[in-house]
Formats: structure tokens, sequence, C-alpha cells
């Protein structure tokens, strides 16, 4: 199992861990603990404390440790303040943090049973905004501004440990030549014509790193997780890039403003009178007569003469 496949901390909400669930995995850090904090939605009444970590919210009561809650930042769409009621403070400013996981959403109201603490608001606000700004650590990213003057743009904490001129990216038949970063948080390639082809792929998307044999000669292959593939097809797929590259000077008008709705005549259609939209596209559609009659040898008979470059061949292909 790769890295990322059992990361899930950041990236999934879960009801009712294990206690071994609820431990802090490898790089995960308690930020910050909050006593007295109410499941105001999901458990109101009942007194819990919240745990704030660098990859998610975890809520447990305090009397069952096993009703708990764990929420990854990646999961969280917003985060807001505003009045709820409870039934151990009444009507109180609480936290509301909607979320979605796969295709379901979540709504969580968490309440500060302690009169006059603004902890709970701005741990969890300020520690999830540090995340949503830290993604480079975590994501697959291609063409992004990685590189500024030919030297890799650190981030926070980053090092590199080596820098490798003269490395061919074999994506494409014809490869191309750029330069490897290696560092403690990801691996980056650029290439040496063109800064912004590029790629950043954190330690944490690796599933694999072999090496292979290929017409160019041995090569390093690193695969990435399928997570971080369906993630990228999922973005792409809801908004395709085509290709086809071009902007007029005056700006038309969106398609929906352009686009007339059909009105249903109150006629009636006879069938008897058939009429082949597909002749009007012909490409001998302006013909006022037809042409004088000659004889054919393919066909033993005689046939109108064909229009110049066209042959009996090219006719029964378009046909077929």
């Amino acid at each position: 199992m790769s890295v990322l496949d059992a990361l899930w901390e950041d990236r999934d909400v879960r009801f009712d861990v294990s206690s071994q669930q609820m431990k802090t995995r490898p790089g995960e850090v308690l930020i910050d603990c909050l006593d007295s904090i109410e499941d105001t939605k999901g458990n109101n009444g009942d007194r819990g404390r919240l745990l704030v970590t660098n990859l998610r919210i975890i809520w447990h009561s305090l009397a069952l440790p096993r009703v708990n809650l764990s929420i990854g930042y990646n999961c969280i769409l917003n985060i807001t303040t505003r009045t709820a009621n409870s039934k151990l403070r009444g009507q109180t400013e609480a936290l509301y943090i909607l979320t979605k996981c796969n295709t379901t959403r979540f709504e969580f109201i968490f309440t500060n049973l302690v009169p006059g603490s603004p902890r709970l608001f701005t741990s969890v606000i300020a520690v999830h905004r540090a995340y949503e700004t830290s993604k480079m650590y975590r994501d697959f990213k291609l063409r992004s501004a990685l590189i500024q003057n030919k030297q890799l743009r650190l981030l926070p904490q980053e090092h590199v440990y080596d820098k490798i001129n003269g490395v061919w990216n074999l994506s494409s038949d014809q490869g191309n030549l750029g330069t490897f970063f290696i560092t403690n948080v990801r691996i980056v390639w650029h290439a040496n014509m063109n800064d912004s082809f590029n790629v950043s792929i954190p330690y944490l998307q690796i599933r694999s790193i072999k090496i292979r044999d290929s017409k160019f000669g041995l090569a390093l292959v690193i695969e990435s997780s399928q997570q971080e593939i369906n993630s990228l097809h999922k973005v792409y797929s809801a908004s395709p890039i085509f290709g086809v590259d071009y902007e007029m000077e005056e700006k038309p008008q969106p398609l929906e403003a352009l686009t007339v709705e059909q009105i249903q005549d109150d006629v009636e259609i006879d069938a008897d009178d058939h009429t082949d939209a597909f002749v009007a596209y012909f490409a001998d559609g302006n013909k006022q007569q037809d042409r004088e009659p000659v004889f054919s040898e393919e066909l033993g008979l005689a046939i109108e003469k064909l229009k110049d470059g066209f042959t009996l061949q090219g006719l029964w292909e378009v046909m077929s």
C-alpha cells in the first residue's frame, strides 16, 4: 500500500473511529487541544474535547470517547461563525463547518462551552487556512510557477539535496532535455528551453520508483498514486482542453445569450412530401441542368457526364 493511499486523515470524514485511528500518524502534529467543546449538531448537550492537528479536526465525547468525529481539512468547503442553540449554553456563537466527502455533504456545528473564549474559532480557521496555502507539499503540480532564474523556488522548510543537469523527460517520443531537483519534500523537473514546462511530485504522491530499460537506455520511472491521477482526471473532465486556441479582438456574446429557444409551430407535417436536408450540402448544388449523356464502359450504359475531377469509383466510395 502506498503512502498516500494509507494517508486518509486529511482527505476523509469519519465517524466513531477506533482509538488507533484517533492517534496522530507520522508527520501529524497536535496544534491545539480544546476542552469543553460541544458537537452541537450531532451530540447536543454532550461535553467533549476538540483536537486540532495539521491534517484534521478530531472531536470526541468526554463521557464516551468512542463517540467521535475525524474531519480532514481537504474535505472542508466552508467555515463560518453563526448563532446556534446549545443545550448547555443556550443561544451562542458557534463554528459551522461545511464539508464534502466523495459525493456526500456534511455540516458540523461546534460550540465552546467556556464563555468569552475565541480559541475555537481562531485555532480551527487559522490552521485550515495554513493547510489551504500549503498544497505544494502534498499535491502533484504540472506547469506551475516552480522556477525563477533557473533556480527552484523553495517552500518553507524545503532544502535542495541535489540538482542534476541533463535529465531527459521521456514522456514523449523525442524526449525533452531538462534539469532535475531532489529536495526533502519533492522531486521537480523542468525543461531547459521552457521553465514553465515542469512537474512537481511530492513524495506523498509517489506509489513506486523503479529503473526500467527504454529505447533511450536505462530510465527512472516514478509512478504516482491512483488517487491523485483520478483527482486530476476529474478536474480535467470538468473543463477539457481541446487545443483550439484562438481569440477574437471583439469578444462575442456568450452562447447562451445567442441561442434562441425553438418554438413549436402548430402545423402538421406531410410525411409524403419527403425532402433530404443532406441534398442541400452537395458540392454540385448549383447545377442548373443535366450534362450531356456519355457511354460508360465501366457500367455498360449511358450516364450523365461526370463533373471534371470526379470518377465513378470516387462516387461509389462516397456512397459507401
